[in-house]
């Protein structure tokens, strides 16, 4: 009978052949839109830092090898793979929806199992097993199950590179539609709603299908390779697939890193990368399912094909590190987002698509390597899966989390490049008669050949360039010189940097300027601090979220009450290393006996601790950075208030520059929303907006101006007025002329602002469309026009509110 007709049950050919790609496309689709929905959720409850994501990708992946291994095992080969195909497509789309509304009570009992003290990783592995493991068994199952359609013959496992192309297709669609349409325009139910029908109308079609296709169980032998050497060789291929696995993601977590410095690090970036990685993989395994067909010996073209891979991970080096950040782009005057997102595909495929490619080839030639008649289809496609998947997960976790923190990326670069070789001998070794003392002699050449090119890629991948971490997307727009690199590193969750140039030192992170000594800054800074600090009668505890240069945090140190100084930093280079550097502006807070430093994201932190303060307050964190909205929500805030003692007062930065109108709206408006009678404070630089101080509390707020007075001319409160004059705000009334508007005032100005909430988290896609704009800095002049003077908020002496009004500019009664 021919392969091409369907009542062989053996292959699907041409007839059947489109409709199932079809619906992998359908499949890998919702996948990722999943994927993406859940990380984010999740992160809500136990975390964004590099450990909690570790977890997240640990656990998925990990489901999803478990179902390609176990699933074979569990349904007899007798079943219809459409059928069963069907069963599991319904089984995610159901337990998807579960997942939306099971993960916040899931959030919950986190968090009150944590605050109890329990041990924070193993929890966290706990909730993401109980959440994702179950959609992720079945997502995994999918290939093994389709598999036993088809002759385990390589013409016959060739369809299966191409089930995975169209899976991987899927992907990227889900990964750009959740990326850039279902999240920026709706919610997280939305894109679950989404991904759900699309699992449904998988499973109704394939079950058609299965009515019109008759399926006979493939015959299968006990044992395929009964002799030792058979079964070494295929124990060759599939650790050449594990490491092929392993360097994939470590690559990727690498170069998502290096590409967020270059380009910004916003959630369409991330969008941008992945989708170009999986279009890579997609395009790679259908090229390679076609090479598969007709190969004699696929295992000498997976080995070839892994000593091209070692060649585009050296290619992928060099442009991230040489060429592609020295582009002569200025991306701030594309009036037009999408010319900006055209130059950054670019840019990601230039890097990203050659070795993608040929790591997307490698899985359909090691299944024809691997191939036997008489084997279990499902089982030799799930084994291969498995093997695959679990060098991923161990590369995704070491990468992020071992190698670039102890050898950083350009040593971790090297060494991929070593084990992409290694694995290339191990499959020209699998073809090899250890007898045959001409075949081994020709693999120890090929072996010293390989050394030999190994040395010579590794030489060609450059070091980290501290301009790109500096300065990342506007470093076309920097001159290097005067300036000087006073430290660089890389850490678990972030790459940063300090500079000098004249007398101004600055501290960077991924690309970006997060604080410097510059005067405009430094009031930030100091504002972020001192507002609180003076504005609550009698402080004794913070918490700062964010450490950055230290100087909000030392602001705190000057005042005789504190007692205790909680910093949240989520990069542990930035208070062991950055902070040192400006010991002079932060009063070397770091090493206060009153302060203590939590190494953990904010969010998780005030979810999770039972203390109290009596101030939070924040370092400078770009809202269009991804993650960084989560601190902006309405849920944040009101976890926020649940932290703060009775009178207790919160700050938070607001940036005007990086950002327009819309954003701006959207941070304040959603601040008012958790704090009413909240107010803003104003750190202009030339009449227009640079960025702001918002000030909220838990109870409505009354600013006595003649008590703050008198604590500011106290002998005891000498170094809080040096450290207020250091920036210009030496007395009351400057402090006071900073005051720019409240919630009362401002109703018509933010009129249709965007709430930032959990279930959206709308302000990282309005202000990742917007980094490269500066539109936002024009509303400060509109915004200071609605003000009114606050005579319920202001209290004092006549005489002392007039001199308040004259400093304001506000002269109504």
């Amino acid at each position: 009978m021919s392969p091409d007709t369907p009542a062989s049950g053996k292959d699907p050919g041409s007839r059947f052949l489109f409709p199932l790609i079809l619906l992998f496309v359908g499949s890998g689709c919702a996948a990722l839109i999943y994927e993406i929905v859940w990380f984010q959720m999740l992160q809500f409850a136990i975390g964004s830092s590099a450990v909690s994501l570790g977890v997240l990708l640990a656990t998925f992946m990990g489901g999803m090898c478990a179902g390609s291994l176990s699933w074979p095992r569990l349904v007899a080969a007798g079943r219809h793979p459409l059928r069963v195909y069907a069963a599991l497509e319904a089984g995610i789309g159901v337990i998807g929806l579960l997942v939306l509304f099971a993960l916040p009570l899931a959030g919950n009992l986190y968090a009150a199992v944590a605050a109890l003290g329990f041990p924070g990783v193993t929890l966290r592995a706990v909730v993401a097993a109980v959440c994702l493991l179950p959609p992720t068994f079945m997502m995994g199952a999918t290939l093994p199950v389709i598999a036993r359609w088809i002759e385990t013959t390589p013409r016959g496992v060739s369809w299966l590179g191409f089930f995975y192309g169209g899976n991987t297709a899927g992907a990227v669609l889900g990964c750009l539609l959740a990326g850039f349409y279902l999240l920026r325009v709706h919610d997280m139910a939305f894109a679950t709603y989404c991904a759900a029908a699309l699992n449904f109308a998988v499973a109704a079609i394939a079950w058609l299908l299965a009515a019109r296709a008759p399926h006979r169980a493939v015959e299968t032998v006990a044992t395929v390779v009964p002799e030792r050497a058979g079964a070494a060789r295929a124990w060759a291929v599939y650790v050449t697939l594990g490491l092929s696995g392993l360097c994939a993601l470590s690559s990727e977590v690498i170069w998502t890193r290096l590409l967020s410095l270059m380009l910004g690090g916003t959630v369409y970036t991330f969008s941008l990368i992945l989708s170009v990685f999986l279009a890579g993989l997609g395009i790679g395994s259908t090229v390679g399912s076609m090479i598969a067909r007709d190969a004699r010996r696929p295992r000498v073209a997976l080995g070839w094909c892994q000593l091209l891979q070692a060649a585009t991970i050296a290619w992928a080096a060099y442009s991230l590190g040489n060429t592609l950040p020295y582009w002569p782009i200025d991306m701030t005057l594309g009036a037009d987002v999408g010319v900006n997102f055209q130059m950054d595909l670019v840019r990601c495929a230039v890097a990203l698509l050659p070795p993608a490619l040929l790591w997307g080839a490698s899985f359909p030639l090691a299944l024809a390597s691997l191939a036997a008649p008489g084997q279990d289809p499902g089982r030799l496609v799930g084994g291969a899966y498995a093997a695959n998947t679990l060098g991923a997960i161990f590369g995704s976790l070491a990468g992020g989390l071992v190698f670039v923190p102890l050898l950083g990326t350009q040593h971790t670069q090297q060494a991929l490049i070593g084990l992409t070789l290694v694995s290339a001998l191990l499959a020209f070794g699998s073809l090899i008669d250890v007898s045959n003392r001409a075949a081994v002699g020709r693999w120890a050449g090929i072996a010293a050949a390989c050394v030999v090119v190994a040395f010579g890629l590794v030489r060609t991948v450059p070091s980290l360039p501290w301009p790109l971490v500096a300065y990342g997307r506007q470093l076309m727009l920097y001159s290097t010189e005067g300036t000087e690199s006073l430290y660089l590193g890389e850490g678990l969750n972030a790459t940063v940097g300090v500079t000098e140039w004249q007398d101004v030192r600055s501290f960077h992170v991924a690309g970006k300027t997060e604080a410097s000594t510059l005067p405009k800054d430094m009031r930030l800074q100091r504002m972020l601090g001192h507002i609180p600090a003076l504005f609550h009668p009698a402080p004794k505890s913070v918490l700062i979220v964010g450490c950055g240069a230290g100087v909000t945090a030392g602001s705190f140190l000057n005042y005789p009450g504190i007692e205790r100084i909680v910093i949240c930093e989520i990069e542990p280079l930035i208070p062991a290393r950055i902070a040192p550097y400006f010991a002079e502006q932060n009063y070397d807070v770091v090493n206060d006996p009153r302060v203590e430093i939590v190494y953990d994201d904010a969010r998780h932190y005030i979810l999770t601790t039972r203390e109290k303060f009596d101030i939070i307050t924040s370092d400078p964190i770009h809202p269009w950075v991804k993650g960084a909205a989560t601190l902006y929500t309405t849920e944040y805030f009101d976890l926020v208030k649940q932290r703060l003692n009775p009178g207790g007062v919160v700050t938070q930065w607001v940036p005007f520059y990086e950002s327009d109108a819309a954003v701006v709206k959207s941070e304040i408006a959603t601040f008012f929303e958790a704090f009413p009678g909240g107010s803003i404070w104003g750190n202009d630089e030339s009449g227009f907006g640079y960025d702001v101080v918002m000030l909220g509390g838990a109870e409505p707020m009354v600013l006595d101006v003649d008590a703050i007075e008198a604590r500011l001319v106290r002998d005891d409160f000498a170094p809080v007025r040096e450290s207020l004059d250091e920036v210009g705000l030496g007395t009351v009334l400057d402090l006071f002329g900073t005051y720019a508007g409240r919630d009362v005032d401002l109703g018509d100005l933010l009129d249709g602002a965007e709430i930032n909430r959990d279930r959206n988290l709308r302000l990282q896609y309005l202000a990742g469309l917007q980094l490269n704009s500066d539109e936002g800095r024009a509303l400060y002049g509109p915004l200071l026009t609605y003000r009114q003077f606050p005579s319920d908020l202001f209290q004092g002496t006549t005489q002392t509110l007039d001199a308040v009004r004259a400093a304001t500019g506000l002269w109504n009664p």
